[in-house]
């Protein structure tokens, strides 16, 4: 049952990943319509933001508490530590790294310098990616449906990406 919970909780908290980061992209480029503020897409991208680091949670915990693969509590945060698939693991690693330091510089977005704070979530940018590389090499996305999945995500990315780079070149 765990193995179930990991494997579906580790897509939910992809495709929330992948709306966080749209609406960020939606949200630097100043997108907002009469139906849908500026302020509400961003107030949606903070609140799809704490979903996703819950189900990654769920995710996380739900795989190394399965037993049917060793992965440790230390392997979540410490990258190519592994015994079990260590480069594979390592990106999820990675992944929660960066998504921690982009959760932790935003809760002290109001202490800390803008430019800190822009910097640090600048990375989600590599955070994405990652994550989806990570789900590739663990095996999960062998089926059809899962490969669906992985790339309606990279289209939603590639489309919200092209709109913010478009609307910044025709800002210039």
């Amino acid at each position: 049952m765990l193995w179930y919970i990991s494997r579906a909780t580790g897509l939910v908290a992809l495709g929330l990943l992948t709306a966080t980061l749209v609406l960020g992209l939606l949200t630097a480029g100043r997108l907002g319509t009469v139906r849908l503020p500026r302020f509400a897409v961003g107030a949606l991208h903070r609140n799809l933001s704490l979903l996703t680091v819950v189900f990654l949670v769920v995710h996380i915990a739900s795989a190394v508490l399965d037993g049917y693969v060793e992965i440790a509590w230390l392997d979540v945060v410490l990258p190519f530590a592994s015994v079990y698939q260590p480069f594979w693991v390592g990106l999820g690693a990675v992944a929660v790294d960066l998504m921690i330091a982009v959760v932790v510089t935003s809760l002290l977005r109001t202490r800390i310098p803008a430019r800190w704070w822009r910097l640090v979530h600048l990375s989600a940018y590599a955070l994405w990616p990652v994550a989806l590389l990570h789900g590739f090499g663990m095996g999960t996305a062998d089926t059809g449906l899962v490969i669906a999945f992985d790339v309606a995500c990279l289209a939603a990315v590639a489309v919200a990406l092209t709109w913010r780079v478009t609307r910044l070149q025709g800002a210039r």
